[in-house]
């Protein structure tokens, strides 16, 4: 099964020439189609698979190289690329154009037999142009009203966005203004703390040194008053004790019977 051709369709400006032509390409992988017209006459190159392959392997390039660069120069006017299309004698034209490679300027050129039917060759190119541009009027409405889609959700997400904005930046301010409070209240209780511990201490102080003071004192005379009863208790203790000593009553000696 032959893979699905593609199709290109250039305007085609040539120097010296008034009026452009228009180049209907159809793309095989080893051969290729062209319809081209000016507006009155129209030429047909139908270049076969034997043809291309001898090209191809006159300039040394595959197959598909050789179709992927004459696709390339014939489905889009190349900048720098010199075209044209001059006269070969019995109503033929020869499309030429050129390109460079590596640092050469070469040129291809194919011959272009007169269309038998020039009216149905250049239908077909104007029917083609016309299909293509409702295939791409189509793609124009698909793509805008895809856009304003896009565009419609874009705002109402921007307008929810400004919406959570707001709602986060009165959510901080409430927050902040509860933080506020609470912070000043605790800082205010902490000064009344401040302010009372400092008139405690303010207050307190004298009595407390004339307490010390007089707690100094008496365990001072409470500890003079121990020593003197203590001194007190040693004399009585030792006159007691000389005065048992003293007093001791004296026994007579006994004497044992002699026998």
């Amino acid at each position: 099964m032959e893979p699905t051709p593609r199709h290109s369709c250039l305007k085609l400006q040539i120097p010296n020439q008034s009026e452009p032509i228009f180049i209907k390409a159809t793309w095989f992988p080893s051969h290729f189609h062209l319809s081209i017209t000016d507006g009155l006459h129209a030429w047909l190159c139908n270049a076969s698979e034997d043809e291309v392959r001898e090209r191809a392997a006159q300039w040394d390039q595959p197959v598909s190289d050789y179709i992927a660069l004459a696709e390339r120069f014939l489905g889009f006017q190349q900048p720098g690329s010199v075209y044209g299309f001059s006269d070969a004698g019995d109503g033929h034209r020869r499309l030429s154009w050129t390109f460079e490679k590596e640092g050469t300027k070469l040129e291809w050129r194919w011959k272009c037999g007169l269309s038998p039917d020039s009216r149905s060759t250049t239908a077909g190119v104007l029917d083609f142009l016309m299909n293509a541009n409702i295939r791409l009027s189509e793609e124009v409405v698909i793509k805008t009203q895809s856009f304003e889609r896009l565009k419609v959700e874009a705002e109402k997400c921007l307008a929810q966005s400004e919406k959570f904005n707001n709602e986060k930046a009165e959510f901080e301010s409430a927050i902040y203004a509860k933080f506020l409070g609470v912070l000043n209240s605790k800082k205010a209780k902490l000064r009344e703390l401040r302010d009372q511990i400092s008139k405690e201490e303010t207050t307190g102080k004298l009595p407390q040194e004339e307490d010390e003071s007089t707690d100094k004192t008496l365990s001072f005379d409470d500890e003079s008053d121990n020593e003197a009863i203590e001194e007190e208790s040693s004399k009585n203790l030792t006159g007691t004790s000389k005065h048992v000593s003293t007093s001791r009553p004296r026994g007579r000696k006994r004497v044992a019977p002699r026998n």
